[in-house]
């Protein structure tokens, strides 16, 4: 056990493999989720997507509106990490996507112990 970490022994899931997109189709949820999926948690060796904080079912994009939106689930209530992470989707976003696009980044609702009334939003 490592001294320090708020969830020393994550539950790790396997990653599913994913068919290619096609590189003329409209931006999707796929696009959005390939980007981030293979960020690194703040306290393990292992992807959010791994750890199922994020999942493709997290991700929405409405291309019309230029909008894509993220809400993402901490492995623990108590999870001090939550804006590092939040700040690291967001970055990931914003390196890969057109400046046009609003970006939102929500911890889901529940999910976190210290969880002010309404979403966390970063």
């Amino acid at each position: 056990m490592t001294v320090g970490m708020i969830n020393a022994n994550p539950v790790v899931h396997e990653r599913p493999e994913r068919a290619a997109h096609p590189a003329h189709a409209a931006l999707d949820a796929l696009d959005v989720f390939d980007t981030v999926r293979d960020i690194k948690d703040p306290e393990h060796p292992y992807s959010l997507e791994q750890l199922s904080v994020l999942s493709q079912e997290s991700v929405s994009v409405d291309e019309k509106l230029g909008h894509i939106q993220i809400t993402f689930t901490p492995t623990v209530q108590h999870c001090s990490m939550a804006t590092v992470i939040g700040l690291c989707l967001r970055l990931k976003l914003m390196q890969n996507f057109p400046p046009h696009y609003k970006i939102d980044i929500k911890v889901a609702p529940g999910s976190l112990a210290n969880e002010e009334s309404g979403q966390y939003y970063l």
